[in-house]
């Protein structure tokens, strides 16, 4: 179990669990396990006594096991073997649901490095870099840059690339990796520690790079577009595996649309540039628009950062207060009597 992760803080949690599980139900009895692939109503762990494919009922437990969760498992109960409850999570790697419902949808969990990936041959906006950061600092996990095939571009074209990259990822270490150059795989690796999750759009060789990370082709890789650089959905689920030297890998299906759930500190830290200017600004409320002694309007003028990272800032947490208003009826009144007000406007200005 320790090649997956386990260590001493899992085994107090797990203590823990046992001995309240046990006095709720007693002579029955459990094993840890982790969260290696999930399905419809089941998910496949690794226990201390192997692999298991295990029942996941749909009242139990709270939350639902997601990738790389330590959860309790029963073997020796009536029926197939069940998960009867998730240990706390360290961090959640989620996003806003794609149905538009008001939860978000996880991702993974307990992951320790996020390697946001990002294809060095395509012109993925620094907008998209930036979302897939927040959400990596959002989950507590530490993210890192991974410029791949980088082999497909002159050393100048990727010292570019990786200056572009880098002067809008505060605090983020930005590597241009080659999964045809060892020494650059070997640099990245530098950089991992613990359980390390992939995330990036389709085509970006994040199963690639897991691959060339565990010495095996064992995740599945697709060829792209060369319209676009798109890629299909070669990888449709979440999946863990550890690889010799203590690094626990999870890779992830390519995330076409990101929606943002609650960020938060995400957001802070990853337009820490923009709130430690905004700090200096003449009015607390600034809007960082056209007021008179705003420091962030002041700071693009100094060329400390772009309009653009501004403007990146600005849709995101519009789309913070979209999320939070579909929970809280004052905000989402608010936001009808904004809206309205708007229209009204719009209609003076036509008659």
């Amino acid at each position: 179990m320790a090649a997956l992760g386990w260590d001493g803080g899992w085994a107090q949690h797990w203590e823990d669990f046992r001995v309240r599980f046990q006095r709720e139900h007693p002579g029955e009895h459990v094993l840890p396990a982790r969260v290696v692939r999930v399905h419809r109503g089941a998910c496949d762990v690794e226990t201390p006594l192997g692999p298991q494919r295990v029942d996941v009922p749909a009242q139990v437990p709270v939350p639902a096991p997601t990738t790389g969760d330590w959860v309790g498992v029963r073997l020796d109960g009536p029926g197939s073997p069940v998960v009867v409850g998730v240990l706390p999570r360290r961090t959640v790697l989620a996003r806003a649901s794609v149905t538009g419902r008001s939860v978000d949808h996880q991702l993974a969990a307990n992951v320790d490095t996020v390697v946001v990936t990002v294809a060095a041959d395509t012109r993925s906006t620094l907008g998209r870099v930036e979302r897939l950061l927040a959400l990596a600092w959002n989950s507590g996990a530490q993210p890192v840059v991974a410029l791949t095939k980088a082999d497909v571009l002159a050393p100048r074209e990727v010292a570019a690339r990786v200056a572009e990259v880098a002067s809008d990822t505060v605090g983020v270490e930005v590597l241009a990796v080659s999964t045809r150059d060892d020494a650059s795989v070997e640099r990245l690796r530098d950089r991992l520690s613990g359980t390390v999750v992939f995330l990036g759009s389709s085509g970006a060789g994040k199963s690639t790079l897991a691959n060339a990370l565990l010495g095996e082709d064992r995740f599945a890789t697709g060829a792209v577009r060369a319209v676009d650089g798109r890629g299909r959905h070669t990888t449709v689920t979440r999946e863990l595996v550890a690889v010799p030297g203590g690094l626990v890998l999870l890779d992830t299906p390519g995330l076409r649309t990101l929606g943002v759930a609650e960020l938060e500190e995400g957001l802070e830290r990853t337009f820490s540039d923009v709130e430690e200017v905004a700090v200096d600004c003449r009015f607390a409320d600034c809007s960082h628009t056209a007021e008179p002694g705003c420091a962030v309007l002041a700071a693009i003028e100094a060329g400390v950062f772009s309009a653009r990272r501004l403007e990146s800032y600005r849709k995101l947490q519009r789309e913070q207060e979209w999320f939070a208003s579909r929970t809280d009826a004052r905000l989402r009144a608010e936001r009808q009597r904004e809206w309205k007000q708007r229209v009204k406007a719009v209609r003076a200005q036509r008659r």
